[in-house]
């Protein structure tokens, strides 16, 4: 056997002087460098003893409890998760309070925007001939009906001047919330000052962007908040607060919604019930607020947490993991990756939104829409070990609309002449829901709840229960108990 050959290391070679003590090091400072490298080394030897514990705890132990939220976009999927947040790590989710401060503000801006757009419209319309143009150009064509819009007076152009400043306090909040290009428009071709929708990439850490951008790291939410700053979108927002309030009671403009079935407060990020409030000079959110603001994400949001159980008669902890993906149908095919080891499915299925469409598409009926999701969930074959959770949400929401006088009928033929309640309404929802289950996955056990995810305290509730739930058939599979 040839005897290898020895490597000669080079004098010159720039890992060993990189390694090299200086060349001129003082007794003292040697033995200051020793004692530094000497605690480093501690340091790093302990940091791989807890991770090599870990290791091992995880593999003894119960593995980490993987939930994913799914349903259609608006369907309350990034409230469940804020919910989970706000029960488990409230101190983080309290801190979080200024970045969001700003998305209400946001909120209440962009629902002043949709109706002065609606004034505009109104206002065109009254001074365009009644004939359509395919009509002119093409006489066997039927005419489109022009919507009859009530006429606007002079006062509410006057206010719809007023107002203008807000949009400007639009594309700064934008700006501020949405650095260096993380944002994504409802409508591209759109530009301001026509309202757009900006979705945000949840790996974009915005909330932290923004905290940096204030220049405060305190954990206090108050604390991060220039109350002197002349460009706080507040100030604005607070001298225009009057004139919001006047254009979302006016009865005309009412009128005008009514005719475009405009209806803000079904909606998430609505305040404008709140204005008194939300426009204070030094307001902050409440967990409430919190919950309601609305901030479209792409992209999957990933929340850890771990969970004391001992309430269940056992002292160890649990990690959790829950799972929120964009609900809108082009971002549908990535749920797909996220099926595999998952414990638990929670399905929301907004049920208030019977006489919705699709924004995505307005040929499609919002519930029927979910009716097809939770039909392909229920059937798919990679989740037939995964426990399903089903909830209806948005039932303050329905009950609400139904005793308004929109009849559930109206849009889902097969309700037939049952009574226009919500308790007549949900329970024949709900045997939809469980019809497609027992047909296309027989015998399979799921779990249902009629929630209003926005309700902190009933949301709870559930989600507590969910829990328990979802630890004891976690412990039961891992053999930890019979």
């Amino acid at each position: 056997m040839p005897t290898p050959k020895r490597l000669r290391v080079s004098e010159d070679d720039p890992l060993t002087r990189a390694i090299a003590p200086p060349s001129y090091e003082s007794p003292a400072e040697r033995e200051e460098r020793l004692a530094a490298e000497q605690e480093a080394k501690r340091v790093s030897d302990a940091i791989d003893e807890e991770l090599n514990k870990q290791r091992i705890s995880e593999k003894k132990g119960p593995k980490a409890i993987k939930i994913l939220l799914l349903g259609q976009s608006e369907s309350g999927k990034s409230t469940t998760l804020k919910n989970f947040q706000l029960m488990n790590s409230p101190k983080a989710f309290r801190s979080e309070r200024a970045s969001w401060r700003a998305v209400i503000q946001l909120n209440v801006v962009q629902s002043i925007h949709a109706i002065l757009d609606l004034m505009s419209r109104a206002h065109s319309s009254a001074h365009i001939p009644s004939t359509p143009i395919n009509h002119i150009t093409n006489p066997s064509s039927t005419p489109t009906p022009s919507k009859e819009y009530p006429p606007l007076n002079s006062e509410h152009l006057k206010l719809k001047m007023r107002l203008a400043p807000l949009l400007q306090v639009e594309a700064a909040l934008m700006k501020k919330l949405i650095p260096n290009g993380h944002a994504q428009f409802s409508n591209p071709a759109q530009s301001l000052p026509i309202q757009q929708e900006i979705s945000v990439n949840s790996s974009a850490g915005w909330k932290n962007t923004f905290n940096r951008l204030m220049g405060r790291n305190s954990c206090d939410s108050a604390d991060l908040i220039d109350w002197a700053d002349p460009d706080d979108p507040g100030v604005v927002l607070n001298a225009c607060a009057e004139d919001m309030k006047r254009l979302w009671t006016d009865p005309i403009v009412r009128k005008l919604m009514e005719v475009e079935k405009m209806r803000p407060e079904e909606m998430a990020g609505f305040f404008l019930d709140a204005l008194d409030r939300v426009t204070s000079p030094r307001y902050i959110p409440t967990d409430d607020d919190v919950l309601r603001a609305r901030l479209k994400t792409l992209g999957v949001s990933e929340h850890r947490f771990t969970m004391k159980t001992g309430h269940m008669g056992s002292p160890m902890s649990h990690d959790w993991r829950v799972f929120d993906v964009g609900g809108q149908r082009s971002l549908r095919a990535a749920w797909v990756p996220y099926f595999d080891d998952m414990n638990a499915i929670i399905f929301l299925a907004p049920i208030s939104c019977f006489d919705q469409v699709l924004q995505e598409d307005p040929s499609v009926n919002r519930l029927a829409d979910s009716f097809l999701l939770w039909k392909s969930i229920v059937s798919n074959p990679l989740l037939k070990k995964t426990e399903l959770i089903l909830f209806l949400n948005k039932c303050d929401i329905l009950r609400a609309k139904l005793a308004s006088g929109i009849r559930l009928a109206d849009y889902i033929v097969s309700y037939g002449s049952r009574p226009n309640d919500f308790e007549s309404a949900s329970q024949y929802l709900k045997k939809k829901f469980a019809g497609l289950l027992k047909e296309h996955s027989p015998e399979r056990l799921y779990y249902f709840h009629l929630t209003s995810v926005t309700d902190t305290k009933s949301t709870t509730y559930i989600l507590e229960n969910v829990q328990d739930v979802l630890v004891r058939d976690n412990l039961r599979r891992s053999a930890l108990v019979t």
